[in-house]
């Protein structure tokens, strides 16, 4: 039997503290305020105000991470305690909590990713059809052209004349044939094969499916200013394209296949099938979302390191050991799967920026290159060179 207990906090009481270790459960408010105040400010990150049925720590609680900032009570403040493994029974009894809760993650998602973009490349993502020509001309302009095929043909549909649809047009007419872009109309396939390097979806297009990785992985990014962006990179088991389902808006972010992958697809219809009768896969759903919220604050701390382009590689691959949680004994060795320019597309430097910062990785003594891929002999001294970096610039700011 689901039994929930009550916890009183005091005016001006600390509920959560920001960097803290993880805690066993989160809060739903059932009466008074409390304040959201971020420790390291991000420029664009406002503090916000919680009432009566909000959440605070979800984010830590599911994810098993420390926690991304400090609630403070700004009244008393009486909330209801909600443990980690009690997730799944609240949901059963009331599926309405679980889809408020992914719902409230699914716009902080979005917004997350919109700050992510105006802090690394100095601005903000373009929504809109005419997006998806800028996609495909970049990916056309690296010669990625099973790529920028997807990107033309799904552009097409929005828009069939002037000069964009002309040059789309005779692109698609001469990438089609050697193409091996997959799924350019709708399916009802719920089992999808992506071959590596091909596109499921590109930021701007609509969709309303969701995807789960059964095998391989899968690149999300955007791109901005002629600059991509790789905002994370999945493997199997994880979950993305939740935000156009849960919002019914255009996509976010691209999603690009790493490798080959099968994947398992969502529409709306067998997704509120889903809340309604499997609490334990609402429960991964919710986790999924928790750590990639997570990823994204992490990820947006690392635009406070400023210029200096070797502080902010090192913090983005030590994000990486982190989110693998890898053990930090000493001496603990880690191969990656990430090339030195994959680290670069992370921090998303200027295209006159990336040789340079590119040299000063391949200069430091914490990594190495082995086989065109990032090696790290000691994960706990670049997981303490990064947490240097960022003491470094906080004193700064």
């Amino acid at each position: 039997m689901l039994q929930l207990s009550f916890v009183n906090f005091r005016k001006d009481t600390y509920i959560l503290i920001e960097g803290k270790q993880l805690t066993d459960c989160f809060y739903i408010i059932q009466s008074g305020h409390v304040k959201l105040i971020h420790q390291n400010q991000i420029p664009g990150a406002e503090n916000q105000v919680l009432g009566p049925g909000d959440f605070i720590g979800v984010i830590s609680c599911m994810s098993n991470r420390s926690q991304i900032e400090t609630a403070m009570a700004m009244s008393d403040v009486v909330c209801i305690a909600v443990r980690h493994e009690q997730y799944p029974a609240l949901i059963e009894k009331n599926a309405a909590v679980a889809m408020k809760i992914i719902r409230t993650f699914a716009q902080r998602m979005r917004n997350l990713n919109e700050m992510l973009m105006k802090q690394t490349l100095n601005n903000s993502s373009i929504d809109g059809p005419e997006h998806i020509f800028e996609v495909a001309e970049y990916y056309d302009s690296i010669q990625k052209f099973d790529i920028s095929c997807y990107a033309y043909y799904q552009y097409l549909k929005f828009k069939k004349d002037g000069e964009s649809a002309k040059k789309a047009l005779r692109r698609v007419a001469a990438l089609q044939k050697a193409s091996r872009a997959v799924y350019l109309e709708p399916s009802n396939d719920m089992l999808r094969t992506y071959p590596a390097e091909t596109m499921i979806f590109s930021e701007s297009q609509s969709g309303a499916d969701m995807y789960v990785i059964q095998h391989g992985s899968v690149k999300i990014s955007k791109i901005v200013n002629g600059t991509e962006v790789t905002l994370a990179v999945l493997k199997k088991g994880d979950m993305f394209g939740e935000m156009a389902l849960l919002e019914n808006k255009p996509r976010s972010a691209s999603a690009i296949a790493k490798d080959e992958c099968v994947l398992m697809t969502i529409n709306k219809s067998n997704f509120n099938q889903m809340v309604a009768t499997q609490p334990q896969l609402i429960s991964k759903l919710t986790t999924t979302l928790s750590e990639r919220l997570w990823s994204m604050h992490r990820q947006l701390l690392n635009s406070l390191l400023g210029g200096d382009p070797l502080a902010k590689m090192i913090d983005i691959l030590a994000l990486e050991i982190e989110k693998l949680r890898i053990n930090l004994a000493k001496g603990t060795q880690y191969q990656t799967n990430l090339t030195v320019e994959d680290i670069v597309t992370m921090c998303g430097f200027p295209k006159n920026d990336k040789a340079k910062a590119i040299l000063a990785f391949q200069s430091c003594r914490i990594v190495k290159i082995v086989g065109g891929k990032i090696f790290i002999p000691d994960c706990l001294e670049l997981v303490k060179q990064a947490a240097f970096y960022r003491k470094q610039a906080s004193r700064v700011k």
